[in-house]
């Protein structure tokens, strides 16, 4: 039986997740990123979930996001409560998890052609 790799054309896509790396395409990341199905953006400058502020969340609505996945790194962490506010007020969901559960979520929204922005977290 042959059997053959399909890539969704819609955009990047996370291949794995290491407890110290993200793998997205053909690229190994250390440290933290933002990824849209047409841009990876590594210079994200954010260790921990905690440390998240407006300046990280005015960028991430720059991007036009219907919504955003936040990838907290190996366990799940909820963003701080002022982030949650800025983004509900700009009417964009918010949806925390572990780095594995963001990427997972985050491809099958990228196959659905959804707008989605995946900030995930490594130290």
């Amino acid at each position: 039986m042959e059997l053959s790799l399909q890539q969704p054309d819609a955009g990047l896509v996370v291949r794995r997740v290491e407890s110290d790396c993200v793998i997205v395409g053909e690229r190994t990341l250390h440290h933290s990123f933002v990824l849209t199905p047409s841009q990876l953006i590594e210079d994200w400058q954010l260790d921990r979930v905690d440390a998240m502020g407006q300046d990280h969340v005015e960028r991430l609505l720059q991007l036009h996001p219907e919504l955003v996945l936040l990838g907290s790194g190996p366990r799940q962490e909820f963003a701080p409560p002022q982030v949650q506010a800025r983004l509900l007020q700009a009417g964009v969901g918010l949806e925390c998890m572990d780095n594995a559960a963001c990427a997972r979520t985050y491809n099958l929204l990228l196959a659905e052609g959804r707008q989605v922005v995946a900030a995930f977290v490594l130290q």
